[in-house]
């Protein structure tokens, strides 16, 4: 589990295919190699990942996780290349803050940026996402995009808007989002139980 509180970013460095529809990633990260667990995993742009590997190199940390033939259809990873920013979150630990909601990194679907309007330090960013996913949305409920918890700002069929802070937009991949980009999106795990539960026989 995951709250959407993006804690660093990192840089693909390698994509290495090992298999049919299965490829290894390599990530420099601003996490201290040691306190990586070999298979911990880690929200990368949303998707939750395996440590399959991991140490330094210079004065940069590194790990490394495979993802299968589901993430690379479902999900923005498939088309990663060395140089591509994501976002990076660690698991969440008992204990720990709750500073955004609960995400489970399993990514539902892509969506696209239809709208940009960079205001004074914020930014309103418009989606469209597919329209068996948009019932779960829902305004002033959270959402993830590309791992990153955001509230919703408004709604209309299948697309949302929301606002983005200074911080977020200084800390994640967001503020290099462009008209036509895909992000990887989960929608808010309650909604998705509001909805099964209304759907079964009273």
């Amino acid at each position: 589990m995951f709250t959407g509180i993006v804690t660093g970013l990192g840089e693909v460095t390698a994509v290495e295919a090992r298999a049919e529809n299965l490829a290894r990633l390599t990530i420099a990260c601003n996490y201290p190699a040691e306190v990586i667990d070999i298979g911990a995993s880690i929200a990368c742009s949303g998707v939750c990942l395996t440590v399959a590997a991991r140490g330094s190199s210079g004065n940069r940390s590194w790990f490394a996780a495979d993802a299968a033939a589901e993430t690379l259809h479902v999900t923005t990873v498939g088309r990663w290349r060395p140089g591509t920013r994501i976002n990076l979150e660690r698991a969440l630990k008992v204990g720990d803050e709750l500073g955004g909601h609960i995400v489970t990194g399993h990514v539902d679907g892509l969506g696209v940026l239809i709208a940009r309007d960079d205001l004074t330090e914020m930014a309103k960013l418009t989606f469209r996402v597919p329209a068996e996913l948009s019932r779960f949305i829902a305004r002033k409920g959270s959402v993830a995009v590309d791992g990153v918890s955001l509230t919703v700002n408004e709604t209309s069929d299948d697309k949302f808007s929301v606002m983005i802070i200074p911080h977020t937009l200084e800390v994640t991949t967001l503020q290099a989002l462009r008209i036509g980009d895909e992000v990887n999106f989960e929608v808010d795990l309650m909604a998705r139980y509001a909805a099964r539960l209304l759907e079964l026989p009273s």
